[in-house]
């Protein structure tokens, strides 16, 4: 099978490709830079920038899947890109004829009142899903791994504040998921006919609060911290709250710190494990393994 990988270089891409390759897929890795980037032998880099609709050219001929990894956090208005280049995605998947699209998009709780980072997944969805092939859309909790700016924020807040007074968000419930169960579903979902145009959730074994992952990390590093809740750090302030406790780019920390008010469990009847079951990685084991792995 001949599958592209747009945002081949990113957290979750680069381990994709890796991943597609071993299960003898012919892989197309887009990135902007993909000659760069290293992918195992065999795989073939595609470099381009969807900023610039000329590079787009033959990205998806003769593809029968795509993976779109594409998202644009580090840009003030990543909203509008989103947008646009999802809308070119679309375009030039569905000219060339690709049977079906994959997008990794989020979990969002009650679908209110979304942060602006959450509604422009939901756009994403809403644009791929007018494309001429099936799309299937994952939607994540936080996936730990070495390389998530959401773990990160979690890592770095338990090496620098012993003592934490933070946002009353860190009582928000989620299902963390680690990274290689993530490619996992991504992978597996391939083989599985039923999982064809559908929406589905994806997570860990265990519901954790933030505040629950920041101490099973801290123990994990062996590390002991105080954390007091408290109400007056508002979605914005707690975003400049990161700015100062956290090495992750603040474009990224503020829309992902307005994310974390809404509640990112998976909805029992979208649980993609009902469908394609794995052997799901235990939260401990996932965070030593992105403590330690290089």
């Amino acid at each position: 099978m001949k599958i592209l990988v747009a945002g081949a270089t990113g957290f979750v891409g680069r381990r994709l490709v890796r991943a597609l390759h071993d299960q003898n897929h012919d892989v197309i890795a887009f990135s902007r830079s993909a000659s760069e980037a290293g992918f195992p032998s065999g795989v073939e880099p595609f470099e381009g920038d969807f900023g610039d609709p000329a590079s787009l050219e033959g990205m998806c001929d003769d593809v029968d899947v795509a993976y779109y990894l594409i998202h644009s956090l580090t840009a003030e208005n990543f909203a509008e890109l989103d947008r646009t280049y999802a809308r070119r995605f679309r375009q030039r998947a569905s000219t060339a004829g690709v049977d079906r699209v994959i997008y990794l998009s989020g979990i969002s709780g009650n679908e209110r009142d979304l942060s602006p980072h959450l509604a422009s997944r939901r756009e994403v969805e809403a644009v791929l899903e007018g494309g001429e092939y099936e799309l299937t859309v994952l939607r994540a909790a936080v996936i730990i791994g070495r390389g998530s700016a959401s773990f990160r924020i979690v890592d770095d807040l338990t090496d620098r504040l012993p003592l934490m007074v933070v946002p009353t968000w860190v009582r928000t419930p989620g299902n963390p998921i680690a990274v290689d169960d993530a490619v996992r579903y991504l992978v597996r979902l391939l083989s599985v006919p039923e999982t064809r145009g559908k929406i589905f959730d994806i997570g860990g074994p265990s519901v954790l609060s933030y505040e629950e992952l920041l101490r099973m990390t801290a123990n994990v590093k062996n590390k002991r911290v105080l954390i007091i809740p408290v109400p007056v750090l508002t979605p914005e302030l707690s975003s400049h709250w990161l700015r100062l406790t956290t090495d992750v780019q603040y474009r990224i920390a503020r829309p992902l710190a307005k994310s974390m008010r809404h509640p990112v469990t998976v909805d029992d009847d979208r649980d993609l494990q009902n469908v394609v079951p794995i052997d799901q990685t235990p939260i401990k084991t996932a965070i030593n393994q992105a403590l330690t792995v290089n």
